[in-house]
């Protein structure tokens, strides 16, 4: 596989083109932003966490029947991907109360909620990505209603699959966010499933091992990634 030129660099990756036009490679940097890029820093080494936790958890939903843009992972930091167009809604799964829910509700932190809440966000930075509903979603043409209704099963059923991955593992996935893509007429996972994009919490301590460290100065960021990265690879 031929790396070609630079798409695109976001927060946290690169993408650059291959000599096959349907993929991709993501390259994952240490940058870390927070509060919709208000906050910046650098943790060492999270680009290498966030890639291989993010391959192995592909590679298992993709073992349960989630279609992802996931190919395989070409080294400590890049991964080969498909070239979905991605669709500019976030899903965001809650299982507990934590983060901007607490604020926005005033709900305690680590409630658990008598069902999982399914949020959507535009993705649109220069916004800070605001909650939409699903007639936000089809006055704005982001997504079809069967789009929609295809994503709320895949989170769903992600939701299911991860909640006992990381218990497995004795961690709690408190909430997390999902990106999907349109490759070649099929909704598929995208992105990443990360320290990143998950809130995750020791089973019986309560201790933190996500990006939460990193927005509240809680220290020990770097310590707490590769936590995360032991225990997923075993």
């Amino acid at each position: 596989m031929e790396k070609r030129e630079r798409i695109f660099e976001g927060k946290t990756k690169i993408v650059y083109r291959t000599d096959d036009p349907d993929l991709i490679i993501q390259y994952f940097k240490d940058d870390a932003t927070a509060f919709n890029a208000a906050k910046r820093g650098t943790v060492v080494n999270k680009g290498i966490v966030n890639n291989r936790v993010s391959s192995r958890v592909f590679e298992y939903l993709g073992s349960e029947g989630i279609p992802t843009h996931y190919v395989r992972r070409l080294g400590d930091r890049e991964m080969l991907v498909k070239k979905a167009e991605i669709v500019p809604i976030e899903v965001i799964v809650r299982n507990k109360a934590a983060g901007s829910i607490c604020r926005m509700l005033g709900l305690a932190e680590g409630l658990k909620l008598n069902v999982p809440i399914f949020e959507f966000c535009y993705k649109k930075d220069d916004l800070n990505d605001p909650l939409v509903n699903e007639y936000h979603i089809r006055a704005l043409n982001l997504a079809s209603d069967q789009e929609v209704d295809i994503m709320k099963w895949y989170a769903a059923r992600i939701n299911q699959l991860m909640g006992r991955f990381f218990a497995d593992l004795n961690l709690e996935l408190i909430d997390f966010k999902l990106e999907f893509g349109r490759y070649k007429g099929e909704i598929i996972l995208a992105d990443e499933i990360s320290p990143d994009t998950c809130r995750l919490w020791e089973i019986g301590t309560g201790v933190k091992y996500d990006k939460d460290r990193f927005r509240h100065d809680m220290g020990d960021v770097e310590e707490a990634y590769q936590e995360v990265l032991s225990r997923v690879e075993g």
